[in-house]
């Protein structure tokens, strides 16, 4: 193993550090059938680390890559080592890390005895070749050979920690709902989903009722919600209703705006859930509704309105349910971290396997960067994981070198209420976006050319 990828797993703790160790990459390999020469420069397991080495380097060139391996190796031989090994194996990695970082989840950021957890919805963007286009797509205010394809990115980070769990990719046109049901599978009853408005609807809280698990979702821009009580209400599978009448019936009041009502199973299955998992769900559901009013000077937001799975108002009270809600900003620092800090929001494959593989690997770089925030919050005394350095701690982690002691992170200071306009004070180049091919363009320029 090089000094340098040593050293990193040398910072990890070791549980962690086992993950990326030789035998976990090695059985990986061996449960996917791919075999391979002990003999090679670029083994699975040189092949591995050095993607890390290169994603923590910001997704460096592959020309940088063999010089911070001191290696001898082309840019073509690294590709290929890297499409040799199959999507799985990368899969599997991600996989043991999850599962080293769990306990972690278990005590940390608790609120009321439950583990919390925050989802949402965001896209990156990845070279333009056709597989790409044609299996992602891109947006369509954009002509074909005019833009690159973006991917629709779902993400689940743990609140205490911000640990990442669970991250696929689909095509861009896909809903936030469509992942719901497998970021279920990654949490245990008695937890809580913390979400914005794209997964709340009757299926999703559905969904999370019938696992046991607990939501707390902003309700849906269409949704009407009305806080009289014994108000008048839609008729279940009525679909000429009043205007402005509510299809939940009211069941109580919790406060002046806090309510427990009854949600109805709307007639249209949606596009992404099979007709017998549909079937499955019940005819109705009882959910609670509250509103709070955001009165922070410059927050874009002023009116919220929630729905909830935690009906009880003693127990949750409606200002703590608004606190909690007000966490979900947090998933919106860590795929910053992501995709800013770290670079993923351009992504360099050419292949859907290598962005999924590229994906990956971004994924288990994220997470050995928070266990490092995690321990020197615990080290520093900093209660809020959050509050350490993400930059810091992903600088220490990729360029210490050999033994030296680990130093204190830079802690953020709190700035409760801050307030900053939303806009860029540095002006982009004064280029014309193109709107036609590059072909057609050069083509335009060569007859510019000679007719001169």
């Amino acid at each position: 193993m090089h000094r340098r990828i040593s050293t990193i797993l040398h910072r990890l703790r070791q549980d962690v550090a086992a993950t990326l160790g030789d035998d976990v990459i090695r059985d990986a390999c061996l449960a996917a059938g791919h075999t391979w020469s002990d003999s090679a420069l670029l083994t699975p397991i040189a092949t591995i680390h050095w993607f890390l080495v290169q994603v923590l380097h910001g997704n460096t060139s592959l020309t940088h890559v063999s010089l911070l391996a001191g290696r001898a190796f082309s840019d073509a031989a690294f590709c290929m080592a890297r499409a040799r090994l199959p999507l799985s194996v990368f899969q599997a990695v991600l996989r043991h890390l999850v599962r080293a970082v769990i306990p972690d989840t278990e005590a940390t950021g608790r609120w009321r005895g439950h583990r919390t957890f925050l989802v949402d919805g965001s896209s990156f963007s990845m070279p333009d070749t056709p597989v790409l286009q044609d299996h992602f797509g891109q947006p369509g205010n954009q002509a074909r050979g005019c833009g690159f394809p973006v991917a629709h990115l779902l993400a689940l980070f743990h609140a205490g920690t911000g640990l990442l769990l669970e991250i696929t990719a689909a095509p861009l046109r896909t809903s936030d709902f469509a992942g719901l049901a497998d970021v279920l599978s990654r949490l245990t009853a008695g937890d809580i989903l913390v979400a914005d408005r794209g997964f709340c609807s009757f299926a999703g809280l559905a969904l999370a009722l019938s696992r046991g698990i607990h939501a707390l979702f902003r309700v849906h821009q269409k949704q009407i919600v009305d806080f009289t009580p014994g108000r008048a209400h839609a008729r279940p599978g009525q679909k000429h209703a009043p205007r402005g009448i509510p299809r939940s019936r009211w069941l109580r009041a919790c406060g002046r705006k806090d309510q427990v009502v009854e949600y109805f199973k709307p007639a249209d299955r949606p596009e992404r859930m099979s007709e017998a998992e549909y079937r499955a769900l019940p005819e109705s559901i009882v959910v609670r509704e509250l509103w709070y009013r955001i009165e922070i000077p410059g927050f874009r937001t002023h009116e919220v309105t929630l729905v909830t799975t935690l009906l009880d108002a003693e127990m949750y009270p409606d200002d703590e349910l608004a606190s909690l809600y007000g966490t979900r900003w947090r998933v919106e620092e860590h795929l910053k971290a992501l995709k800013i800090t770290m670079k993923m929001d351009m992504l360099k494959c050419k292949t859907v396997d290598g962005v999924l593989k590229e994906l990956t690997m971004y994924a288990v770089a994220y997470n050995l960067v928070r266990m490092v925030m995690c321990e020197a919050a615990a080290r520093q005394g900093v209660g809020v994981v959050d509050r350490v350095s993400f930059i810091d701690a992903l600088r220490w982690l990729r360029d210490a070198e050999g033994d030296e002691e680990v130093p204190d992170l830079v802690v953020n200071p709190l700035r409760p209420g801050r307030s900053e306009p939303r806009c860029k004070k540095r002006r982009p180049k004064q280029y014309d976006l193109m709107r036609v091919p590059r072909a057609e363009l050069r083509k335009r320029l060569r007859e510019r050319d000679l007719a001169a």
